[in-house]
């Protein structure tokens, strides 16, 4: 039977890689006329934010009994980590896809959901690094 901790951890690298090649994707898009890298950094974008959710529910229940402590503590960042990513992510993507769905070609609003998608590469990528963190100099 697969644990939670074992759906986490089989989960866990589908957002990072979705949502950092699509900001890869979408910052080659702002460089240039194709609208391909555009519209394939939209869709990576979709499929990053469901699996930043999937991660984000299955950790929580992984990491249910780690609450003591130095795991706790990095157990705790952790999970903070990953809040904020799903936060940033979910607001990444509403943004967008109000841009998208409304055909805007306002700037101001590109711009902001630009850097939003860039925030949450970041933040992904540093929940990802707290994670391994666990993994490796914890051996959650």
């Amino acid at each position: 039977m697969i644990s939670a901790t074992h759906l986490h951890a089989m989960v866990v690298h589908f957002p990072i890689a979705l949502l950092l090649v699509g900001l890869v994707s979408d910052v080659i898009g702002l460089f240039s006329s194709k609208a391909f890298f555009r519209q394939a950094a939209f869709y990576l974008l979709i499929l990053g934010t469901a699996g930043v959710g999937a991660a984000f529910f299955s950790g929580n229940a992984a990491g249910e009994g780690m609450e003591e402590g130095s795991l706790g503590t990095a157990v705790q960042l952790h999970e903070q980590a990953a809040q904020i990513t799903l936060w940033l992510t979910l607001a990444s993507l509403f943004l967008r896809v109000a841009v998208e769905w409304k055909r805007q070609n306002n700037r101001w609003l590109r711009v902001v959901a630009f850097v939003l998608f860039t925030l949450s590469g970041i933040a992904v990528a540093r929940t990802g690094y707290l994670g391994g963190q666990l993994v490796f100099q914890h051996a959650a």
